[in-house]
C-alpha cells in the first residue's frame, strides 16, 4: 500500500450536513470505509466506520439539506455523539490502518472530495485535535476520476456504468454512499495496476 499511494492510505470518506457552508453548517453524520488489497493484489473494500454527530452549538442546519439527506437530528433514537467524540473513534481505527500497512499518513477519497475534507477540517479545528491523520488539503476525488474512467461525475451514473447496483433509496447514507464511493475507486486503482506495476523498477 505505502509503494503504491506514495506513503498515503486511501480513506473513503463521506459527510452528511445541514448545509454546503463547511464553516457554520452543521456536520451530521460521517462515514469512513478502510481499503486494502486483497490475496490476488486487487484493492477493495474493508471495513466500514460510522457515526451519527450531534451538531455543534449554534450550527446552522437547513430544512432543504435534510429534505435530502434525510436526516432528524431531533429524533430521540438518532444515536448523535459529539463531533470530537466521533472523530476521536475515527481516527483510532484509521490510524491502526496507516500502521497496519506501514504508511504514513491517510490521505482522503471523496466524491466531491474537498467538500468531505472541508468538513472534517472544520470539525477538527473546533474539536481541538492536534493530530489529525489526513492530509490537510490534498486527497482522491472520485467525481475527477470517474469523469476520466466512466465519463460519468455523478456517483449513481458512475456506479451503474462501473457494473455496481445503486440504490437510490439508500443514497445519501453517509455509510453506503462512502461504500459506493470505495468500490468505484477501487475498480478504477484495479484497472490501473498493470500501468503501475510496468513503472517499477
Amino acid at each position: 500500500m505505502a509503494d503504491r499511494f506514495r506513503g498515503f492510505l486511501p480513506i473513503v470518506v463521506d459527510v452528511e450536513t445541514g448545509g454546503f457552508n463547511c464553516k457554520t453548517d452543521a456536520l451530521l453524520e460521517i462515514a469512513a470505509v478502510i481499503v486494502g488489497f486483497d490475496d490476488s493484489g486487487e484493492l477493495v473494500r474493508r471495513e466500514t466506520h460510522r457515526f451519527h454527530v450531534k451538531a455543534f452549538e449554534g450550527a446552522n442546519i437547513e430544512a432543504a439539506s435534510l429534505a435530502v439527506n434525510g436526516i432528524d437530528p431531533d429524533h430521540p433514537l438518532r444515536p448523535a455523539i459529539d463531533e470530537r467524540d466521533a472523530l476521536g473513534r475515527l481516527f483510532r481505527e484509521i490510524r491502526h490502518a496507516i500502521r497496519e500497512n506501514n504508511c504514513s499518513r491517510a490521505i482522503l477519497v471523496g466524491h466531491n472530495a474537498h467538500f468531505d475534507l472541508g468538513f472534517l477540517n472544520e470539525a477538527i479545528a473546533r474539536s481541538g485535535i492536534k493530530r489529525n491523520p489526513f492530509h490537510p488539503f490534498s486527497c482522491f476525488d472520485t467525481a475527477t476520476l470517474c469523469g476520466v474512467a466512466f465519463g460519468q461525475t455523478v456517483l449513481a451514473r458512475a456506479a451503474k456504468v462501473a457494473g455496481f447496483p445503486f440504490d437510490e433509496d439508500l443514497a445519501h447514507s453517509a455509510a453506503y454512499d462512502a461504500e459506493i464511493t470505495a468500490d468505484v475507486f477501487c475498480k478504477i486503482v484495479n484497472s490501473f495496476r498493470d500501468v503501475f506495476e510496468a513503472s517499477l523498477p
